[in-house]
């Protein structure tokens, strides 16, 4: 009898490795077109530093000009995943005249964010504390301005915020951002300006066991003096739901795509659309079912041909990918995945993408990477970027 299970067992792992490897094999041959499509860049790499998560931070652009957030700490060897010293991680910002060809690196506490936070260590004698709004931000609408949260921890924050009039040259604040009844505001940025004096962000918040995480969509109407809960994205489950990338489609149509882990350990992107103007949410399939070991938060951007794009990352130690998605009925329904970059060694500890598009229709994506699966690789990681022509997908 044991000799005749066993022999089952052998035939059932035999048939899974070959599922397995013609799965991988369709991945490969999925690649992405040759020649000039596709460029890779670095906007960020020092020698004993580390550079990562873009999607923390935020990304703007203004013609050909482009500004993204990204975290920089020294490199130190660790057990798990992030191989940094927390201690010294401290937010930078990358801004390219050029479209994204080439880059110059800010230094964020120097151009006001002053407040210390999970990804922005700063010394008790120097930071700042985080004061309540007493005046109205200005005018959301001035092309010029931009918006930006930063956290306390992943679980329950608290938040702050800061607000910029001239594309991030210098910040405002730091300013208190409210828990607004729920157990904790821990929020990445993503926002959308509706008016002169009108805002609407999706926010990540702990649950009730005050653990990342739930996604809501609130709004301010008096330029961030008061901000209203307005809906709950999605109901509460035994994984999270955080990281949202979100669009508004028409004046009463709203999308939002979420970073989900489910009860059972599956990391994949949710997206959920709202027809009234965000009071209630009708969960959409899935966009992406599978994003690797850890998982990847989604960026999502609207193309000047309409289409939406998404891109994200599969996370995997033994190789992972860049992809992206198009969507043509609003995210609806999602192209295959296809991948822009993969297979040069990096492990899982990548990703975290944003995403914008240019005047001429290239479509600029930003991520942290590395290649120390490859031999003789350095071990650094680096803050990478993919430039592509979205129009090869039609």
């Amino acid at each position: 009898m044991k000799t005749f299970l066993s022999k089952y067992v052998i035939l059932f792992v035999s048939i899974l490795f070959c599922f397995e490897s013609f799965s991988q094999q369709k991945v490969q041959n999925a690649g992405p077109p040759s020649g000039n499509d596709i460029q890779h860049g670095i906007v960020f790499y020092k020698d004993g530093q580390y550079g990562g998560w873009p999607a923390n931070c935020g990304i703007w652009i203004w013609g050909n000009e482009i500004l993204v957030g990204f975290v920089q700490a020294d490199y130190k060897e660790a057990k798990g995943i992030h191989t940094y010293d927390p201690s010294t991680a401290r937010i930078k910002y990358a801004r390219s005249k050029d479209g994204g060809v080439t880059w110059k690196i800010e230094d964020a506490f120097e151009n006001g964010l002053t407040a210390s936070g999970a990804d922005h260590r700063i010394a008790p004698d120097k930071a700042k504390t985080p004061v309540k709004l007493t005046e109205s931000m200005p005018d959301f609408t001035n092309p010029d301005f931009i918006f930006t949260f930063l956290r306390q921890n992943n679980n329950n924050g608290p938040s702050h915020f800061y607000y910029s009039t001239n594309r991030g040259a210098k910040w405002q604040g730091p300013y208190d951002f409210p828990n607004l009844g729920t157990t904790g505001v821990a929020s990445r940025t993503d926002y959308i300006v509706e008016g002169k004096q009108e805002l609407s962000a999706f926010v990540t918040i702990s649950k009730r066991n005050h653990r990342e995480g739930n996604v809501i969509y609130v709004t301010t109407e008096d330029g961030g003096l008061n901000w209203k809960l307005k809906s709950w994205v999605g109901p509460e489950h035994g994984g999270f739901d955080i990281m949202p990338a979100s669009l508004r489609l028409s004046p009463t149509e709203l999308i939002t795509t979420i970073r989900t882990r489910t009860d059972y350990g599956l990391d994949k992107i949710t997206a959920y659309v709202s027809n009234d103007n965000g009071l209630t949410w009708e969960k959409l399939n899935d966009p992406v079912a599978d994003t690797g070991k850890g998982g990847s938060p989604p960026t999502l951007i609207k193309l000047q041909d309409g289409r939406l794009a998404l891109g994200y990352i599969y996370r995997s130690d033994f190789g992972s990918r860049v992809n992206v998605r198009f969507s043509s009925d609003n995210g609806r329904t999602w192209s295959d995945e296809i991948m822009l970059r993969g297979f040069d060694g990096t492990n899982r500890d990548c990703g975290y993408p944003r995403m914008v598009q240019r005047p001429d229709g290239k479509v600029v994506m930003i991520y942290y990477w590395n290649n120390v699966n490859k031999e003789g690789a350095t071990p650094y990681r680096y803050i990478a970027s993919t430039i592509f022509d979205s129009d090869q997908w039609k």
